[in-house]
């Protein structure tokens, strides 16, 4: 591909992106709605890109080329590894009984979501949807794949898609990841409105008491803080170039790390019974455990602290905006129109899900503040932790419950697992490999030991 090509793509996409933020500043709806800048840049590129303006005026890209597309299709699983490369570095590992104690309850009733969304999906693709429309058993995978991991963890899951014949699974986890986000935010939204006026949230008593700043997106002057610390002296090196050094080393311990499995997989069970899994592993959740791995060096031997967790945000923020809009730029609604009832019956079931059981098992699993602490998990479950996180600050704006802190410890244990760990990267290799039923009685099970547990150890605790 040529380099030119993809720096000048690139560059389209940063400016696509400014204008997404302009149009949210001039749309109230958007802002009210607070849909992410990234999604906003997102649609625009779609509506002028090949999927609707080209087929409108017959222009095979749009207003852009095809070498621009084909060079934003390729984006978001290159970017995916940065993002989840960062989670952990200059994330300081907090003590393990704290850690239980307070993102316990977390733990326990996000696991119970994301294998239940793995039961209910698989359910349905057994029953409905690869009977009646023919679509692959792994369909039943897509709820967990594209609501709790999202645009990147779907992107990164191209390739396991394509290798394993199930092509068209990339594009529906992409728009299934894009409906996620939406009635996360929008349906988020709607419980802090009902939570507030029925005296479910203890921290917000009016919906009317979100401020325009957070509405807008723009920090006021006098709130503006540092995006990161200096930590090292830019005439020896630039601190942010050290930090994505560092966000490259995770990526190429995971890289090797991969490839030893995988080394170790053909010369062991692969070769001798025909089944190969790591095979079809992405690379991103391994430069997830690069991260932990790196941070767990440095937290040992750096004596200079030489990492900042803020800047190491940015670099993912940046990573995951990017990742967003080029997923969605190069997105097929063709493929979507093709399985459009199979697409809109995961869709629809996947919300519900979420709202019955955060409604039902957040009062009975988290002790105190529910509402506040249960929306990032809802949140987490139909759109990705930021947008947990982006519900839990609407409804606790100044930090009163022990939401935050606790969403936090929850990660530790919940990312390397489910929302795009080791589990989501296997699940749909080891439904083509083993089978729909396997994998249904195996997520059955482990959605019940973390029911009970959430109920029973944590839901008891309650004042």
């Amino acid at each position: 591909m040529d380099l030119t090509i993809a720096a000048f793509s690139v560059l389209i996409l940063a400016i696509i992106l400014v204008l997404g933020k302009w149009v949210r500043i001039k749309v109230k709806l958007l802002q009210r709605l607070f849909l992410p800048t990234s999604l906003i840049a997102g649609f625009i590129a779609l509506i002028l890109g090949p999927e609707i303006l080209g087929r409108l005026l017959g222009i095979e890209g749009g207003i852009f080329t095809s070498e621009m597309v084909d060079v934003w299709a390729s984006l978001p699983g290159l970017l995916i590894n940065i993002v989840f490369a960062c989670l952990f570095i200059g994330f300081k590992l907090p003590n393990p009984k704290k850690m239980w104690r307070i993102g316990g309850p977390h733990i326990a009733l996000g696991y119970t979501l994301s294998f239940a969304q793995y039961v209910v999906g698989i359910l349905l693709a057994i029953t409905i949807i690869t009977p009646l429309f023919g679509l692959s058993p792994a369909a039943g995978a897509l709820i967990e794949i594209a609501f709790v991991g999202g645009h990147g963890t779907a992107a990164g899951l191209q390739g396991t898609f394509t290798s394993l014949g199930f092509e068209e699974g990339y594009d529906l986890a992409i728009g299934l990841s894009t409906v996620g986000i939406l009635a996360g935010i929008i349906v988020g939204m709607i419980l802090i409105n009902w939570g507030a006026r029925n005296g479910k949230s203890k921290t917000l008593n009016h919906p009317d008491e979100i401020s325009v700043e957070e509405q807008s997106g723009i920090i006021k002057v006098d709130n503006r803080s540092s995006a990161g610390l200096q930590t090292t002296s830019p005439m020896s090196i630039e601190p942010l170039t050290l930090h994505i050094g560092f966000v490259g080393l995770s990526i190429f311990i995971g890289f090797l790390l991969l490839e030893a499995f995988q080394w170790l997989e053909a010369v062991t069970y692969g070769q001798a019974l025909g089944v190969y899994l790591f095979e079809y592993v992405p690379l991103f959740p391994f430069a997830m455990i690069g991260g932990i791995l790196l941070q767990l060096f440095l937290s040992k031997f750096d004596r200079y602290q030489l990492v900042d967790r803020e800047l190491i945000n940015r670099i993912q923020g940046v990573a995951l905006d990017f990742l967003i809009i080029s997923a969605m730029a190069s997105l097929s609604l063709q493929v979507i129109g093709d399985n459009f009832i199979p697409f809109i019956i995961l869709a629809i079931a996947g919300i519900v899900l979420n709202v019955v059981l955060f409604l039902y098992l957040g009062p009975r699993m988290i002790p105190e503040y529910w509402f506040e602490r249960g929306l990032g998990d809802f949140g987490q479950s139909t759109g990705v932790a930021a947008t947990g996180i982006m519900l839990m600050k609407t409804v606790d704006p100044e930090n009163k419950s022990p939401a935050l802190n606790a969403f936090g410890y929850k990660q530790i244990v919940f990312e390397p697992m489910v929302g795009g760990g080791l589990i989501t990267a296997a699940a749909v290799p080891f439904i083509i490999q083993f089978g729909a039923i396997p994998v249904l009685i195996v997520s059955t099970i482990l959605m019940i030991i973390f029911w009970v547990m959430g109920v029973k150890v944590f839901g008891k605790k309650k004042k």
